[in-house]
């Protein structure tokens, strides 16, 4: 189906912009966090809620924007989700208080959904020829929001005021938002139905439970009280959700569709691929950093710092159209498999030999392309397996897996980086023997995702419904 309103072009654009514009805000931050404390006048506990806020409300409210677009309209939707980034960052801007900067972040990560969003609206749209290359596009556009977001933020924070960050985030924000409104048609593609409220707070309560155990296990201590009870929680929620959806007619997430093995295994290898993605963040940013006296570190500035990894968004945005070429002619469950090895490879660079900047930027070239050729296997993969009127859905559910896996990254990475320490000129930093393990546990989650993407099937079962072709090519 062609788009009525805007041409192909005009409509990947305009989504693509607004999905790395949500996707910056979750990087955006990083140059402000060890000043939250001083400038909103917060302990170190209190402002890390800055970060964590965000991290929540996107993993709570992705999968279910998902299937609020597929019942009340996509479009709606998206508008909605980006009314909610527009006014998240205004509040930001104008934050002199946690409070305010916690209410800020959180309606920031509501906005998440839109990349999901996007996804499902160029399916419904485009001509069936465009659809393949254009979700290739859209999926990546996840990972280049992340990549471009630290060093922007990084030169905003350090030439002007860091409200000025907010501000230009909502100004992007307010662009994206009339351009959506104007140039994006309402797909005809509609599931009506009632939505399935008991399962979206059960949803939520089983995610808040998880994520807050995940994100806060370093600090509290993982076998505190604390941790151990939310996490018993997360444990006890989701059977008792997943009875609960399996019993619905209208369920919020199809669990039959999901436990297909295309579907199945391409969300646990959205998991590993996703915490492998957020590898180079952290782990490349702390080589770059670090002084000379730690053993392997460059003695970078922020500033200096974003721009060394702002290649590998550029390369990750060339090798999504990589992929999706890969999918058309080898099937995406190909581009799945390739995207992992390239990682793999770029680990096991920064594995052998990280005491250098040309090993680290080709590190992080090579992950950044993998997830790139990866990234674009994904709703390829998924939309082939579900059925047209539950894609925003489903693709909702995989951006969900994607960002657990990033969120799980971060708190696994954080606790082996932080194992063995030394302090250096006044600053403690990871050993070098922290940084070599934490590029193991990397190529690690490659190898692991590698082994997901094999056990991805050759062909979909067929649904009995029309796909665009396309979308999937045949595996050979």
């Amino acid at each position: 189906m062609t788009a009525s309103v805007a041409p192909p072009r005009g409509l990947l654009a305009v989504l693509c912009s607004a999905g790395i514009v949500v996707s910056t805000m979750h990087t955006a931050i990083v140059p402000l966090v060890p000043r939250l404390p001083e400038i909103l006048h917060a302990d170190p506990a209190e402002a890390y809620w800055a970060v964590t806020a965000t991290l929540l409300a996107a993993a709570v409210l992705t999968p279910i924007a998902g299937r609020l677009g597929d019942m009340f309209g996509k479009k709606l939707v998206l508008v909605a989700t980006l009314v909610s980034l527009v006014v998240g960052s205004v509040i930001c801007a104008f934050a002199d208080s946690i409070a305010t900067m916690v209410a800020g972040r959180a309606l920031q990560g509501a906005a998440s959904g839109a990349i999901a969003l996007g996804i499902s609206i160029l399916r419904d749209e485009l001509p069936a020829e465009e659809v393949g290359p254009a979700i290739a596009l859209m999926s990546s556009s996840m990972g280049l929001g992340g990549a471009f977001g630290l060093p922007i933020a990084a030169v905003v924070a350090e030439a002007s005021d860091w409200h000025m960050l907010f501000w230009i985030a909502a100004v992007m924000s307010i662009a994206c938002l009339i351009s959506v409104i104007m140039l994006v048609p309402e797909s005809p593609v509609k599931s009506p139905g009632r939505f399935d409220m008991l399962g979206a707070v059960g949803l939520a309560t089983g995610l808040i439970c998880l994520m807050l155990a995940i994100t806060r296990g370093n600090q509290r201590g993982w076998v505190s009280a604390e941790i151990l009870g939310l996490l018993a929680g997360a444990a006890v929620v989701f059977p008792l959700w997943g009875w609960y959806q399996l019993r619905r007619r209208e369920p919020l997430v199809d669990l039959r569709v999901s436990a297909r093995p295309q579907v199945l295994f391409t969300n646990l290898a959205s998991i590993t691929i996703g915490f492998a993605m957020y590898g180079t963040s952290l782990i490349c940013t702390q080589i770059l950093m670090a002084p000379p006296d730690s053993g392997y570190g460059l003695d970078l500035t922020m500033v200096e710092t974003g721009l060394a990894l702002a290649p590998g968004g550029i390369v990750m945005f060339f090798c999504s159209r990589l992929g999706a070429r890969i999918s058309a002619m080898r099937g995406p469950r190909t581009s799945l498999l390739v995207g992992a090895v390239i990682i793999a490879c770029g680990y096991a660079v920064g594995l052998i030999t990280h005491e250098y900047l040309a090993s680290i930027i080709a590190c992080s070239v090579l992950v950044s392309g993998g997830i790139g050729i990866a990234y674009a296997a994904m709703p390829a993969l998924i939309m082939d397996a579900v059925p047209v009127s539950e894609t925003a859905a489903a693709n909702g559910l995989n951006a969900l897996m994607r960002s657990l896996g990033t969120t799980s990254s971060a708190a696994v990475l954080s606790a082996v980086l932080s194992a063995t320490t030394l302090v250096v000129g006044g600053h403690v930093v990871p050993t070098g023997s922290a940084i070599t393990a934490a590029f193991a546990v990397c190529l690690g989650a490659a190898v692991v995702s590698l082994g997901f993407g094999g056990l991805v099937p050759r062909r979909s079962a067929e649904l009995g419904e029309q796909r665009p072709s396309g979308v999937v090519a045949a595996e050979s």
